[in-house]
């Protein structure tokens, strides 16, 4: 019989599991896993990080609402002192991007920490300190330039992917307790501790830091006002999909704490799973909502119980053979909490009225439709194939294309473009997709660039970078960064609810480029980076002409 401690929500770090958000400057990628809810070793919340622990639903044992203020003194020289240990010690493996550039910036940050010790040491000779007064000046703290490099040491050791360990998460933390030692009302401090507090999965604690963080600045460049609502509504939510469980199910309070007989939860639920799998349905309910509920009073990290509600949904819904109207409304819940902490709850009123949608709303917006995908290759703008384009239900466009009617057609209905390019925001479109990286670089672009009215949808952070966030797909298995065709193009193909999916004028700029005289300048994605997409769309062509390849 299969293993049911495996169907438990794997432990943050699993190579297995690639769905949290890692930001790069300009790339992410995906990869999140589960800690058992009674199982501390080894995780950064149970590692002495003092980073506290919560309950999106409140406060639960063991939890404190106050964490977000109380810091961890921390000296900066034994901060700087355990960067220092890290650098030696870390691994950087070849194509690991966020690694690569954790070591480059602990690199900078220990070379300015060398020269302000050469520095104060030359003060500190005789008749230099009398003469300058500047070893005086400068022992009590850090040099402005050295705070800066440790918290862009901080910010990286947070985006690294946590497949090798914790080992970054406990460097940020540490970081983050001697920032707000050094300088305890820095704005870069406390969001860097909201957005560890994040990572761990304290989103009470998390809450309180990003509120301390907004009480300090007048410009919220990034956006933290609208993430700050998404994770209290997210909460609140929360706590509704644990109450409408407990309700379901009454029994399931005898399963929900181990001083009530049950034993540790990880048993409970393995328990619980053992009896789903022989058919004991009506034994293993209470023992699953139980573990579930455990997992919220307990204050186990908030991906943590959202993955394993994920799990019991799946087999509630596997078990009634696909039909999952009644838990329709648990789901809308399960639902509405996951949306809230990937977006924010209210619309920007400077997107003029557009409403973010994720992969669920553009599935429904394409299914049933055919598609057609427009190159902006120099072969199509030579072309005549503008009647036919404009005859697809949806048509795609890319970045910076260019309108010429014979040859392109007119229509858009989906404008595909990097966050970082500004061609073409302002054409009316039925939706807009950004990709990007770095999510606080992506949201602050998405504020500048969109005009009011000139899209009915804009896809959400779920939306972000499909192949990474949406397919799991690491730079192991896809080394190259996605263009914004690929990614457009992945995803619909993912999402397989077009009868019709056609590549038009796509020969991968191997006869040039057809674009706004703007963005003729632009350099090209590397041959490579092509190669690797041509590869995978002749692998599931269908037909091939010289201006057309269908997936459909």
């Amino acid at each position: 019989m299969r293993d049911v401690r495996s169907l438990w929500p794997r432990r943050r770090g699993s190579k297995d599991t690639k769905h949290t958000e890692h930001a790069q400057q300009r790339h992410a990628d995906g990869g999140t896993g589960a800690v058992p809810p009674d199982a501390a070793s080894g995780s950064v919340s149970g590692s002495g990080s003092a980073v506290g622990s919560g309950s999106a639903s409140g406060p639960g044992p063991g939890s404190d609402s106050g964490a977000a203020a109380r810091i961890v003194p921390t000296p900066a020289a034994d901060c700087l002192r355990a960067c220092a240990q890290h650098s030696a010690g870390a691994v950087v493996a070849e194509g690991d991007r966020r690694r690569t550039e954790l070591a480059e910036k602990l690199r900078h940050l220990l070379a300015l920490r060398a020269v302000n010790a050469a520095r104060t040491t030359e003060a500190g000779k005789p008749g230099r300190a009398a003469k300058s007064g500047k070893a005086e000046r400068e022992a009590p703290g850090i040099s402005d330039a050295l705070f800066d490099a440790l918290l862009a040491v901080g910010a990286k050791a947070l985006e690294c992917d946590r497949a090798g360990g914790d080992a970054e998460l406990r460097l940020a933390v540490l970081i983050g307790n001697s920032v707000l030692t050094e300088r305890p009302n820095s704005r870069a401090g406390w969001r860097l501790r909201a957005r560890t507090l994040e990572a761990v999965g304290d989103e009470v604690a998390a809450i309180e830091a990003y509120e301390r963080y907004l009480a300090l600045t007048a410009d919220d460049r990034f956006g933290v006002a609208p993430r700050l609502a998404g994770l209290r509504v997210a909460a609140r939510r929360q706590e509704e999909m644990l109450r409408l469980l407990a309700e379901g199910c009454p029994r399931a309070l005898n399963f929900a704490a181990p001083v009530a007989g049950a034993g540790p939860l990880t048993d409970v639920w393995a328990e619980g799973l053992a009896l789903y799998e022989r058919g004991e349905r009506e034994q293993a309910e209470p023992r699953l909502v139980g573990a579930l509920l455990g997992m919220g009073a307990a204050g186990r990290p908030v991906l943590e119980l959202q993955e394993a509600v994920g799990r019991y949904l799946d087999l509630r819904i596997a078990g009634a053979d696909g039909d999952a109207s009644e838990l329709r409304e648990l789901i809308g819940l399960y639902a509405d909490q996951r949306r809230n902490r990937m977006r924010p709850p209210v619309l920007d009123p400077t997107f003029g009225g557009a409403e973010w949608i994720g992969l669920g709303e553009l599935r429904n917006l394409i299914a049933g439709k055919s598609v057609c995908l427009v190159a902006n290759s120099e072969r199509l703008g030579a072309g005549s194939l503008g009647p036919e384009i404009d005859a697809y239900d949806l048509v795609v466009r890319f970045s910076s294309y260019r309108i010429d009617a014979p040859a392109t057609g007119t229509r858009t209905d989906i404008h595909a473009t990097s966050h970082q390019h500004d061609f073409n925001w302002d054409r009316p479109v039925t939706a807009r997709l950004a990709y990007g990286g770095a999510s606080e670089e992506w949201r602050y672009a998405l504020r500048e660039r969109l005009v009011p009215d000139a899209q009915k949808y804009i896809g959400d952070e779920s939306l972000r970078w499909p192949l990474r966030h949406i397919g799991g797909i690491d730079w192991d298995a896809w080394p190259s960064i996605p263009t914004s065709g690929f990614n457009t193009l992945w995803m619909l193909d993912f999402l397989d609810v077009s009868p019709t999916l056609d590549l038009i004028g796509f020969d991968f700029y191997e006869s040039g480029v057809h674009r706004l005289p703007g963005a003729m300048k632009l350099p090209l994605t590397s041959e490579r980076e092509y190669t690797s997409e041509k590869a995978w769309v002749m692998e599931r062509a269908q037909s091939v002409t010289d201006m057309r390849i269908s997936l459909r």
